[in-house]
């Protein structure tokens, strides 16, 4: 009898520590919201000047159910991996539009990768072949869908147009 509850006390003293260890993630989570380091800056700057309004707007659409999100998605993919200067933006882009398109369940971050991809000088013949390769790579649906993808960024940047 006392060893199980000892037991039963140990395991209580577990579960508290990794209760009060979340709480104290959480507290450390809302103070991060608020502090705009050089990362936050140089990403948010790349962001814009790769992705453009899209991007903005992915960002935007997450300050109400998970800024921390949106500040990470600014930090890391954009403040560090981005930022980088071994490959230029259109090679990042072709990749990234390929990976997505292959993935074939990204359809909203292969639209803004498309857009990111036409503002940094690819063309939309590369990108149509882009989906051609993926074909053999990916197969055809996912070839497919990314072509409509590619089909509905052209239709709306021409509406903007």
């Amino acid at each position: 009898m006392y060893k199980n509850k000892m037991k039963n006390l140990s395991i209580f003293i577990i579960i508290l520590s990794f209760s009060l260890s979340g709480y104290a993630q959480t507290k450390n989570q809302i103070a991060m919201d608020s502090t705009k380091t050089a990362r936050f800056n140089r990403g948010w700057k790349k962001l814009k000047e790769i992705d453009g309004q899209a991007g903005v707007n992915v960002i935007e659409s997450l300050k109400d159910i998970s800024p921390d999100l949106g500040k990470y998605t600014i930090e890391y993919p954009f403040g560090d991996v981005y930022s980088r200067e071994i490959i230029d933006h259109r090679t990042k882009e072709i990749a990234v539009v390929a990976a997505l398109t292959a993935m074939g369940n990204a359809r909203p971050q292969l639209k803004v990768h498309i857009n990111a991809a036409l503002n940094v000088g690819v063309t939309q013949e590369e990108l149509a072949e882009i989906m051609i390769l993926m074909s053999v790579y990916a197969g055809f649906p996912s070839a497919l869908n990314g072509t409509s993808a590619l089909k509905e960024v052209l239709a709306e940047r021409k509406a903007q147009d």
